[in-house]
């Protein structure tokens, strides 16, 4: 099944959040139902205009078309779009080229791709596609990057329970797109913190998807202003918008993965305003 409509997500300021109940919040920056078994489901957040979710070809074949929302005969004519695989092994076709991408590979699409579509592969073991668009103004190549074969950066501390592989994708040294910065960050067996400290980048929107989560297990994922802090109890494969005002930083109950992708003013991935601990409240 493909939705007709993107379900849309209002921008917001940081004076919204003090009288924001636990509902609104969520409400308002999660996502939880991003993978749905035999559709394609998005969300339109009108920060940076993006517009983020999941494929889930479950045997069928799911064509990605134009949507009111975004008024595009086809869904790529004003957009791009990176596409990150975290099921089993699967296959994008854009216009006739396939593309095989097993769990966490990203593929990325640019502007004025006309047909795209989603399968799995021929020994059914179940993709999952995530998918991250933004505007774009102009065509830059189809690129698929393999685990691994992206920008691989160790950080983090065993002793301070961060140490991730962080793998950079699309970005200004990488793959090339108009405004998306995406990638995965696999946390190491004994660390819970994706970040810290916590940051914001005032120039770009970020939207993290947390998987290879434990079913009984959870990250907590800090929002919000330094000063007024808040917080989403967030579960296996589900996804949350930070906008660009709102730092970000989560620790799990167990060791997980998270695709981070980001859009706005610029590329550069290391242009972050960091929050000291002891300045959060």
């Amino acid at each position: 099944m493909i939705e007709t409509h993107i379900p849309q997500r209002y921008a917001t300021n940081p004076a919204q959040i003090p009288g924001m109940t636990t509902q609104d919040l969520r409400d308002t920056y999660l996502i939880p139902d991003v993978f749905v078994p035999g559709e394609i489901r998005l969300t339109y957040t009108h920060h940076d205009r993006i517009v983020l979710g999941g494929a889930v070809p479950a045997g069928e074949v799911l064509e990605l078309g134009g949507y009111p929302e975004i008024r595009s005969d086809y869904f790529l004519e004003h957009r791009e779009v990176g596409i990150i695989n975290v099921g089993g092994t699967g296959t994008v076709t854009a216009d006739g080229e396939v593309y095989t991408l097993v769990k966490g590979a990203c593929l990325y699409l640019g502007r004025g791709i006309r047909s795209v579509s989603f399968a799995d592969a021929s020994d059914g073991t179940g993709a999952q596609f995530y998918l991250f668009s933004a505007p774009a103004h102009t065509a830059y190549p189809a690129a698929l990057v393999s685990p691994g074969e992206g920008t691989v950066r160790e950080l983090g501390d065993q002793l301070t329970s961060n140490r991730r592989t962080l793998n950079q994708y699309i970005h200004e040294n990488g793959v090339k797109s108009c405004q998306i910065v995406m990638g995965v960050t696999e946390l190491h067996p004994g660390s819970m913190w994706n970040t810290m400290p916590a940051h914001t980048h005032d120039r770009r929107t970020e939207c993290y998807l947390y998987f290879d989560l434990p079913e009984d297990a959870r990250v907590i994922h800090l929002m919000g202003e330094r000063e007024e802090t808040r917080h989403l109890v967030i579960a296996d494969r589900q996804a949350v918008i930070s906008p660009s005002w709102s730092l970000h930083s989560g620790v799990g109950t167990s060791a997980y993965s998270f695709i981070w992708a980001m859009a706005g003013e610029n590329q550069a991935f290391d242009d972050m305003d960091a929050a000291p601990v002891t300045d959060l409240r």
